[in-house]
């Protein structure tokens, strides 16, 4: 079936960013803190530095030290700065939190309770490599160990996330186990950012095969495939080259050359069957499920969206081509600019199965990408309520990586 677009699964709902990483860039030029002695008025000489120099006074200490902050030319710095009663005059810096927190999904597929994730706190690094075919990713996140890429949307430029859905998608795979942000289920996998999205999230097949074609290339290397997109199409059993799906030939080819793929299952409350890649048979597809607490046994409250804990997510695609179902509801991870931010979708579901296919690689580096698909599914237990709102009859395994 000839496709000329492909749209980003995208996420059903978004909230504003949350904690943050330790960060030593420093703020905006011209922003100081001005120590005085402790023999100083403080309020009366921070109005005279604003008189005389020009400073815009900001906050006001006068308990734990004396002083003020403030933004001022470097003039009038170095004018402040000499006054005998300035002890000194520091440059603001940006800071960020230093508390790791457990994303809801990465608690519910248990992957703290992984040996190969060892997830505690300390930065010792998932041995696979994933490419995250998406938006692109942001390369420069302190959270992120981001290595190789393509951009296949523009390939005369690196395969930057102007987006975010593909920076949410890497940490949900492999944010770093380094105390700080939050951690993925693979902590510290080396993540190829393939860019065949632009930063609307959208793209064309072209540039999807594209990326399925980098990565095939880079078999040798990467051992697992995360494909958060989709697009109207259906699976023929004959790997595409009867029907003439350049994309599924594409795939095939590559999981044939060891690459395990996990794709988004789509977020219309419909038959996957009528999208691809998630209709094909050769990856792993994966559905979403709504959990707020990160526990089984349902009752946690709402947070970001409205849905019913512990159930099938109301947006989820279903069917017999749904392999897994993973949490996809109000999923914490990394965004562009060292951020942090909580959205919906399979599309955030299916980086959790990524990231337990990379775990299973880690440890099982012949795997091929049937026996990962295998192992997972068998690893996968029923403890979710069902069948909710899942209207297929059939209660796919619910991802679990304890024993990966």
């Amino acid at each position: 079936m000839a496709r000329r677009t492909t749209a980003i699964l995208l996420a059903c709902a978004l909230a504003g960013a949350t904690g943050l990483t330790a960060h030593a860039a420093p703020a905006p030029e011209g922003d100081y803190i001005v120590v005085l002695k402790d023999s100083t008025d403080a309020k009366f000489k921070a109005d005279k530095h604003s008189q005389d120099n020009g400073a815009r006074v900001g906050h006001l200490y006068q308990s734990a030290l004396k002083g003020y902050s403030g933004r001022m030319s470097e003039q009038a710095r170095d004018r402040i700065a000499a006054d005998p009663d300035v002890v000194r005059v520091e440059p603001v810096r940006q800071v960020r939190s230093t508390a790791q927190s457990l994303p809801t999904g990465v608690d519910r597929a248990n992957a703290d309770a992984s040996p190969t994730a060892g997830i505690d706190g300390t930065d010792q690094r998932t041995d696979v490599d994933v490419a995250v075919i998406d938006t692109g990713v942001d390369s420069d996140h302190p959270d992120l160990n981001v290595v190789g890429g393509k951009n296949c949307t523009l390939p005369v430029l690196p395969p930057e996330d102007g987006h975010g859905h593909g920076t949410h998608v890497a940490g949900t795979v492999g944010a770093l186990d380094n105390g700080a942000g939050v951690v993925g289920v693979a902590p510290g996998a080396r993540i190829w950012p393939v860019k065949v999205l632009n930063d609307a999230g959208v793209g064309t097949t072209a540039d999807v095969v594209c990326g399925i074609d980098y990565v095939a290339a880079n078999s040798g290397q990467i051992d697992v495939a995360n494909m958060s997109l989709g697009g109207a199409g259906t699976d023929d059993g004959q790997c595409g080259r009867r029907s003439g799906d350049s994309e599924h030939e594409a795939i095939c080819r590559a999981v044939s050359a060891g690459v395990t793929f996990a794709v988004a299952a789509g977020n219309d409350a419909a038959d996957a069957k009528d999208s691809t890649p998630a209709a094909y048979d050769e990856v792993i597809t994966v559905s979403a499920l709504a959990d707020f607490n990160g526990q089984p046994g349902g009752g946690a409250p709402a947070t970001c969206r409205d849905d019913e804990d512990d159930t099938f997510a109301d947006f989820s695609n279903f069917g017999t081509d749904v392999d897994l179902i993973a949490p996809g509801v109000c999923i914490n991870s990394t965004w562009p600019n060292g951020s942090y931010n909580t959205i919906s979708g399979t599309s955030m579901a299916t980086p959790h199965v990524a990231g337990a296919a990379a775990l299973h690689k880690a440890t099982n580096p012949a795997a091929t990408p049937e026996q990962v698909k295998n192992a997972l599914r068998s690893a996968g237990t029923t403890d979710w309520t069902w069948p909710s709102q899942d209207p297929d009859g059939t209660q796919e395994p619910l991802l679990d990586v304890t024993g990966f």
